[in-house]
């Protein structure tokens, strides 16, 4: 009597896993086939960030713009507070421009003061991105409340299955502007998750800048940008762009990087930032996946003798994978001389860099490719050292909430961190 096979649930098991394998493999390979040719970012140390050269080469500009006040907001208590009073302040229009702008108690309040401004008047154009603001987020009452009151209520590339290049382009900008003069610009979530003073696992750590000067029609210009390719309405007179006189004494830009235009705006100002750096490079970001280049340009830093600290989130982090694929370079950075810090707590969510006390950026861009080289962001540059100092001061205090990563724990790091590393590299490109 012939006994019945049993079932090769081994086989059939191992046959899934390699689908799935190829699958991802495959996938991967068509992204990289779609990326355009990457620009040599790894630029020789010949000057530094005081010299002449340095902003016409990292900004493509011939100078900063001057006569600007900035100050920096920590976290959701000051944040929300400031960006509200400024709203219910509008006279004229408003322009507001977010990722995330979830229904909820941050989301409600935000929607009422702007339906408020809208219902008296005021001309308020609201922007948000449609990944980023989804309708399982952002309840549809909540947009039909704004759209009755008399706001423009549009989402940046509504997801279409057909068109992949409008599913990879997200505006990422972080934008408020009254009336043409005043300004704010960071990388807050109009969402629950940032209420609070980091007080709580649930509060995250973030920081916005609230401008002053001439430089806000930079910030109403990123704002167009965006507003006349999702509406097709340009955006033109004295009330969205008029004459700002000097607020104050720090000389600004707004670099407003696009995945339009040739060139990686961000990473290019990033990487001669890096390579300019003569003593110290602070860098605070929330997803950090440094490429080869950035790597290199790190630890020649840190050879030259320039002190390079990194910290990025610890435990709590809201996008797994962005941790797993940076991790992988954290090995090299350390061997190298490169300083890493995992924040403790509550998710830490801000992007900044200052170097050698005196340049400095602050936005929406976060340290990958995705923010690089895909999204639409806007980041404040400034050359001035009280404002640089100010934001050092910032990142000591949260360097005293962190703990640093060595590198005998990174080589010590569990065989399961190791294979999702190895499994995450292949999409690297879209995070």
């Amino acid at each position: 009597m012939t006994r019945p096979r049993r079932p090769n649930r081994g086989g059939h098991a191992a046959l899934a896993v390699g689908s799935v394998v190829a699958g991802m493999l495959l996938a991967a390979l068509l992204f990289r086939l779609r990326e355009p040719r990457e620009p040599n970012f790894r630029v020789p140390h010949g000057f530094g960030v005081s010299a002449p050269t340095f902003v016409p080469s990292g900004l493509l500009v011939p100078d900063l713009t001057p006569g600007n006040r900035v100050e920096f907001l920590e976290n959701g208590d000051r944040i929300f507070p400031e960006m509200l009073d400024a709203i219910r302040s509008a006279r004229r229009t408003i322009t507001f421009e977010a990722y995330i702008f979830w229904s909820g108690r941050v989301g409600s309040s935000f929607r009422d003061a702007l339906a408020e401004r809208a219902a008296n008047g005021v001309a308020v154009r609201v922007l948000l991105d449609a990944v980023g603001s989804p309708a399982r987020k952002l309840h549809a009452e909540d947009v039909e409340k704004m759209q009755r009151a008399g706001c423009q209520v549009a989402f940046f590339h509504r997801k279409k299955p057909w068109s992949q290049g409008s599913i990879d382009r997200r505006t990422h900008r972080r934008i408020l502007v009254v009336d043409g003069r005043l300004g704010f610009t960071g990388s807050v979530g109009f969402a629950d998750e940032w209420l609070g003073n980091a007080d709580a696992k649930e509060h995250w750590r973030d920081t916005q800048v609230r401008i002053e000067g001439p430089v806000v029609t930079e910030l109403q210009a990123a704002f167009q940008e965006n507003w006349s390719e999702t509406t097709g309405e340009t955006l033109a007179g004295e009330a969205l762009f008029p004459r700002i006189a000097a607020a104050g004494n720090v000389p600004a830009e707004i670099i407003s990087s696009s995945s339009r235009y040739a060139g990686a705006d961000v990473k290019r100002l990033y990487s001669i930032a890096l390579a300019s750096a003569e003593k110290t490079i602070d860098i605070a970001n929330s997803y950090f996946l440094p490429d080869r280049s950035a790597v290199v340009l790190m630890t020649a830093a840190a050879r030259r003798g320039v002190r390079v600290r990194i910290l990025v989130p610890g435990k709590v982090n809201d996008v797994p994978a962005t941790k797993t694929a940076g991790r992988a370079a954290f090995g090299d950075l350390l061997a190298g001389g490169v300083g890493i810090w995992e924040y403790g707590g509550t998710m830490f969510h801000q992007k900044s860099m200052v170097v050698d006390g005196r340049f400095a950026t602050l936005g929406s861009a976060n340290f990958d490719n995705r923010s690089f080289r895909l999204n639409e962001e806007d980041n404040l540059v400034t050359d001035d050292a009280e404002t640089a100092r100010r934001l050092e001061e910032m990142f000591e205090r949260d360097l005293a909430r962190a703990r640093a990563y060595t590198l005998e724990e990174w080589k010590a790091r569990p065989f399961s961190q190791r294979v999702t590393e190895w499994a995450v590299q292949p999409f690297r490109s879209q995070l």
